[in-house]
């Protein structure tokens, strides 16, 4: 039993962490300022603590009174547009923020970190598959201040001795049967597509004429579970004697294969029995036709591998999870 703090434990991914790795037998904190998560996604026997990762004083009181031994750091903006729009709230809270957040981990002894990254990171990227030695050329400040954080995981594994994991996630779908997505404003796919379904609005599509088989973009998916489960893995493999982490350890997280966004409408369509109303629109400034994870060194070195690999386990789960929760979490 390891007694870890989830940042963003109140959002999507971070509760549906939170969650495995209660069922995994550790004991959880969750640290959220609830901007953007929902205090009722929190699972039960999770304490949930409001504030902020980027408040070092109060972080500090939060590690020594639970004890924390590891961070799981899922919190962060993380809208595209925005961060164009709004560059300081990115560097102001994903970098001095996240700096704040390692002071205090340095300060109380933590020294066990795993961070959620992304794809962002890469720009668009020469090769694909695409390999974690790729360029780092991000073309937003999202990915910007996602690259400058994982740097300083670098430089602080060299002088305190952190111990670190970055996961460069790509798109991140699916639910489980108590976690799913409840974004305000949605940016995801196959929640658009769901909503869609449900006569909620229509969706657009981006580009009907990239180079690829049916004209849409490519894109590779990873289910939500199965991204908890390289959190647990990631987690272990910070420990303090185990050699994977003697350097620190970047790894892509994706299923090493893609879905284009015409297979996402036709998995829709089977899933839900009907049309998916949308219209095809302009191809939108920098969207690369295909984008796909090289998985490898996930599999061989965390021995992770996705459990739900196909595009209809993750729209059905997302779908079950929508069906019985209309209004998201309307608790919190």
């Amino acid at each position: 039993m390891t007694r870890i703090l989830v940042t963003g434990g109140a959002g999507y991914v971070g509760s549906v962490s939170a969650a495995a790795l209660l069922d995994a037998g550790h004991d959880v904190s969750v640290l959220d300022d609830l901007t953007t998560g929902h205090a009722a996604a929190v699972p039960d026997g999770a304490r949930l603590h409001h504030g902020s990762y980027a408040d070092g004083d109060a972080v500090r009181r939060l590690l020594e009174t639970d004890a924390i031994e590891a961070i799981l750091h899922c919190a962060a903006r993380s809208l595209v547009g925005e961060s164009v729009r709004d560059p300081a709230k990115y560097y102001r809270d994903n970098v001095a923020g996240g700096v704040a957040l390692l002071e205090a981990a340095r300060e109380t002894g933590v020294g066990r970190l795993v961070f959620s990254s992304t794809a962002a990171v890469y720009g668009v990227p020469d090769e694909t598959p695409i390999p974690e030695d790729a360029p780092l050329r991000p073309i937003n400040p999202y990915g910007e201040t996602k690259r400058t954080f994982e740097s300083a995981l670098v430089w602080y594994g060299r002088a305190y001795g952190l111990r670190s994991v970055s996961l460069r996630y790509f798109n991140v779908a699916g639910a489980t049967p108590a976690h799913g997505e409840d974004h305000d404003p949605e940016t995801h796919l196959i929640p658009n597509v769901l909503a869609a379904a449900q006569g909620r609005w229509v969706l657009t599509v981006f580009g009907d004429d990239y180079p690829t088989a049916d004209g849409t973009c490519i894109r590779d998916y990873i289910h939500v579970a199965d991204l908890a489960d390289a959190h647990l893995a990631a987690l272990k493999a910070t420990a303090s004697d185990d050699p994977r982490t003697a350097e620190p350890l970047v790894c892509n997280l994706g299923n090493g294969g893609g879905f284009s966004v015409r297979q996402v409408l036709d998995a829709a369509r089977r899933v839900t029995g009907g049309e998916i109303p949308h219209t095809i629109g302009a191809r939108r400034a920098g969207d690369p036709p295909v984008l796909v994870a090289s998985a490898e060194r996930a599999r061989t070195v965390l021995g992770w591998r996705p459990r739900r690999p196909t595009i209809d386990e993750m729209v059905a789960s997302a779908w079950a999870w929508r069906r019985g929760n209309p209004d998201g979490y309307t608790a919190s």
